[in-house]
Parts: structure tokens; C-alpha cells; sequence
């Protein structure tokens, strides 16, 4: 195996190459990989990861070279704009995960940055310019973090992948680059492309934590959130092999659409299901059940057990999600959530497990998510006497929302509002 002479230095850091064919550690490794393409011409196989190696050669292949220095201008302001309008969605989603993780990473001296799914920089944590000049420059919004623009990078390798990465110091393609450390993941929307991507990034140190399972994590509360987002009436089910899981990141989540189809599905829930081929299907071919079966379960106290069609048994919660009209305001300006039918985490893991609802129960339950939301309007009118403001309260929706809800199941056919 070839070693430079002693006293040598790769062209890319002050790392010194020892006097001896065999590099124990990883910025050793990075360093001989870079002085054997960028100086011999020869492909550093097995030195740093393949999928590093393939970006080092598309950045040579596109005539870039590592010294080259990087503005890391924003796009254009239209673009800009037109990016953040375009992002709103992931942002609106984002924001709760976003908080949670600045407040874990306040004493790391880790940045966090969010893309959108063409690279550009749509938040990012505070950065202290002064003493960390790079990640200064690379936050801003509308900086292009794609291979194109500044070369190997985390966000860049899941951007061109799809994959979650790690690439530290040495092994990015720029010099300037070459104090940064980012670890990244994707975020997918419900048709399973990439609507963004989560960095993690540090200058000048190294992480004192795992950021690849971190950064990981939250993109993963970041894509659920974006995959629950209501869009039409949806039955969102819950479920993992071990109830404690649930309302958790590791929870499994999927959303059956008013005809019984599955709507989307995450990661969790896809593993479960062994596949990623399930955006409507439908949901008995999937889950083993139909519809009717899983709807009684929502509102149950509890987590149900259930088998799914592969055989496999996990615990289940199902809440009903109403359409987008359900976040209504309550005639004063304030905002109201839709119902969330299912108790929280905490308490449906001490509670003790309810069983699976009875085949005579699941025929007698609604057909529709319209007429089972209708049911439980009717059923919250008579816990409260008729009175519509406290059933309103106890769903946690407005008085004009159950007006309109009883108002529409008038014109249904064989229904009656029961107000």
C-alpha cells in the first residue's frame, strides 16, 4: 500500500498521515483517501464510504476543484420566496419538532438547519458568526445546500440518495468545508418524495453525541406531523408491537381515507406492514380488517390488540381526524383543534387493555367516517343534554362546526340529526 513521505500532509487539513500503511482513525483514513484521488488519480475504495467517493467524483467530473472558495450566496429573492411559500406546509410542521430540538441542542455547539426538498435552506438555528464563520455563511435563508452548489455534504448526499448520512470534516470536497461535521435525514411527504431534509452541523469540533440517530429521530416527529396534517376526514391509526410505544416517535402511524383506502403511512408503519406499496390499497387488504372494525376502536380507552393481514400482532389506537373546515374559529377569533378521540400516551400505557372489540359490535358500527362522525356528535349532544356549546367544548370544536355537521347528516339519506 502506498504511504506519502514523511512529515506529508494531505492537501485538504493538517492531518498528518503516519509512517505506516494501516490508518487507525477516521480523519487519518479521510485524509489518505483525498491524497489518493486528488493527487494520484487513483480511487480510494474501502478508505471512506462509497457514497462519499461517488460525490468526490461527480464534484471532479463537473470540474470543481477542492480549493475553490464558496460564497454560499442565496438563491434569488423570488426564489426565495417562492421556496418558503412552497415550504409553509413542512415549516407549519416542522415548527414543534424544530423547538424541541434547539432546546437539546442549546449547549452542544450544534446548529440545526432545515431544507426544502431542492436544497434550500428554509430555518436554521442561531449561528454565532464570529466563531463559526462557515455555518454563518451556509444558514442563511435561501443558501443552496445542494451537491451542485457546495460540493459533499450531508444535506447534499440525502438530497442526490435519499438516504441519511453522516459526513465529517476531511470527507467533505471543499476546503473551506473541511472544519464542519453535519449528520442528515430525509423527510418524505405522503407520495413518498423528498419534501425536506434535517442537518445537523457543527464547526470546529466533533459531536459529543450519536447525531446520526438524533437528527434521525426528529426528522422522523417531523415527517409524521407533515403526513398528519388533516386533508379530508381521516381515521388515523396508531400502532407498534409494544403499547408503550405509542404516541412516541417509534409510534407507527397510517390514515384511511372515507373509502377505506390507506392515504399514507410512515416509516414505522411501512416496516410493520413489510412494504412500502400501500398508498391505496385497501385497508383490510392491509391490515387484516375492515373498516367498520377499525372505526369502533376509536374513541375505546385504551390501546386494542390487533393482528394485521401479515400476521403480525401489535396494539392499536385510532382516532377520527376531521377535514381541514374542523379548524374553525369559535365565533370570539380563537382557533379550535380538531377532536382527538383516543386518550393520551401516558395514560393508554397504564390502562388495562380493552379486548378486541366483538364481530357484532364491528357490524353494527358505521360504515362511513361521515355517518361514525356524526354518531359521536349525536352521542356528545346527549351526554350533554342537548346543549350544543358543551358538546362543542367536549369535542374541542366550534358550536358553528356541529351545526354544520348536524345540518349535513339532515340531507343524508335515512338520517336523522337526533338535536
Amino acid at each position: 500500500m502506498h504511504h506519502p513521505p514523511a512529515g506529508r500532509r494531505s492537501a485538504h487539513s493538517a492531518v498528518a498521515l503516519p509512517e505506516q500503511p494501516f490508518f487507525a482513525s477516521a480523519p487519518q483514513r479521510a485524509a489518505l483517501a483525498r491524497e489518493r484521488l486528488f493527487v494520484e488519480g487513483q480511487r480510494p475504495t474501502g478508505l471512506v464510504a462509497e457514497p462519499i467517493i461517488q460525490s468526490w467524483q461527480r464534484c471532479l467530473v463537473a470540474h470543481r476543484q477542492p480549493g475553490e472558495k464558496l460564497a454560499f450566496d442565496p438563491v434569488t429573492a423570488s426564489r426565495r420566496h417562492g421556496a418558503l411559500q412552497r415550504g409553509r406546509p413542512l415549516l407549519e410542521a416542522a415548527r414543534p419538532a424544530l423547538e424541541r430540538l434547539q432546546a437539546t441542542l442549546a449547549r452542544t455547539g450544534v446548529r440545526s438547519f432545515l431544507c426544502d426538498g431542492e436544497g434550500l435552506v428554509v430555518h436554521s438555528s442561531p449561528v454565532p458568526v464570529d466563531t463559526e464563520p462557515v455555518l454563518g455563511l451556509a444558514s442563511r435563508l435561501g443558501v443552496n445546500l445542494g451537491e451542485d452548489a457546495v460540493g459533499t455534504t450531508a444535506p447534499g448526499l440525502v438530497l442526490r440518495t435519499g438516504q441519511a448520512v453522516t459526513v465529517t470534516r476531511e470527507e467533505h470536497f471543499f476546503d473551506l468545508c473541511g472544519r464542519l461535521s453535519c449528520a442528515a435525514a430525509p423527510i418524505r411527504d405522503r407520495q413518498g418524495r423528498l419534501a425536506g431534509v434535517l442537518d445537523l452541523s457543527t464547526e470546529g469540533r466533533a459531536f459529543t453525541f450519536d447525531a446520526a440517530a438524533l437528527v434521525g429521530l426528529y426528522a422522523s416527529s417531523i415527517e409524521d406531523a407533515l403526513l398528519a396534517e388533516p386533508d379530508g376526514d381521516t381515521l388515523v391509526l396508531h400502532f407498534q408491537a409494544d403499547p408503550r410505544l405509542l404516541g412516541t416517535p417509534l409510534q407507527a402511524l397510517a390514515g384511511i381515507d372515507a373509502q377505506g383506502r390507506v392515504a399514507w403511512a410512515n416509516r414505522a408503519a411501512r416496516s410493520l406492514l413489510g412494504t412500502d406499496d400501500l398508498q391505496e390499497r385497501p385497508v383490510a387488504e392491509v391490515f387484516g380488517h375492515e373498516l367498520a372494525v377499525l372505526m369502533a376502536t376509536a374513541g375505546t380507552r385504551g390501546p386494542q390488540p390487533l393482528q394485521l393481514a401479515n400476521g403480525l400482532g401489535v396494539w392499536l389506537r385510532a382516532r377520527l381526524q376531521m377535514a381541514p373546515g374542523a379548524r374553525s374559529d369559535d365565533g370570539e377569533g380563537r382557533r379550535t383543534p380538531a377532536p382527538t378521540l383516543a386518550p393520551p400516551a401516558a395514560e393508554a400505557s397504564t390502562r388495562a387493555v380493552a379486548p378486541e372489540p366483538a364481530p357484532s359490535a364491528a357490524a353494527d358500527a358505521a360504515s362511513t367516517l361521515a355517518e361514525h362522525d356524526h354518531r359521536l356528535v349525536l352521542q356528545a349532544l346527549a351526554r350533554n343534554g342537548g346543549n350544543v356549546s358543551r358538546a362543542a367544548r367536549e369535542l374541542g370544536v366550534s358550536r358553528g362546526l356541529l351545526y354544520r355537521r348536524l345540518a349535513a347528516a339532515r340531507g343524508r339519506p335515512g338520517e336523522s340529526s337526533g338535536a
